[in-house]
């Protein structure tokens, strides 16, 4: 390993603009792995750019710092991850980026009607969730999380709320 593959705390935090007390409460959470030199200074890796990126990224689009963690586990500690690495877990976290994705045109698509959440407001409430039938699937938003009206799984209506 090059020296210049070595990076003081401070020289990640301008290349990545995050500040020093950001690095090390992501270091506390396990997302970046620092070696010590002799002094006992933290010593980061080139390649931990890349993985407080996709922290920032990845934060940005609402997930945690633990759903983060469970993907970044998967790389290596100790050296650059590869582009094989960088596959490897993107596959996993695609499935959960295109479960956002749905989730969020859900919302966009469907916030003007009925969303099965029990305020019983608007007028298409009393057709899609009368009574607020939709508690009996839990709290929240029922049809913006999958759930369907019931008369829509008997088929009686087809169209969406």
């Amino acid at each position: 390993m090059k020296g210049s593959d070595l990076l003081t705390i401070g020289e990640l935090a301008e290349r990545t603009g995050l500040t020093v007390s950001a690095i090390r409460f992501y270091e506390e959470k396990g997302l970046v792995h620092p070696m010590r030199n002799q002094g006992g200074q933290r010593r980061f890796l080139r390649a931990d750019i890349r993985r407080l990126s996709f922290v920032l990224v990845a934060q940005e689009f609402g997930f945690t710092i633990s759903e983060i963690a469970v993907q970044l586990k998967q790389l290596p500690e100790g050296r650059a991850p590869t582009k094989a690495d960088w596959t490897r877990i993107s596959k996993q976290f695609r499935r959960h980026l295109d479960q956002r994705i749905e989730r969020m045109t859900a919302l966009r698509d469907k916030l003007d009607a009925c969303i099965g959440c029990g305020c019983l407001s608007m007028k298409s409430c009393q057709l899609y969730n009368a009574g607020d039938a939709a508690s009996r699937h839990g709290r929240g938003p029922r049809y913006l999380l999958g759930d369907r009206p019931e008369f829509d799984r008997d088929d009686e209506l087809t169209e969406d709320p």
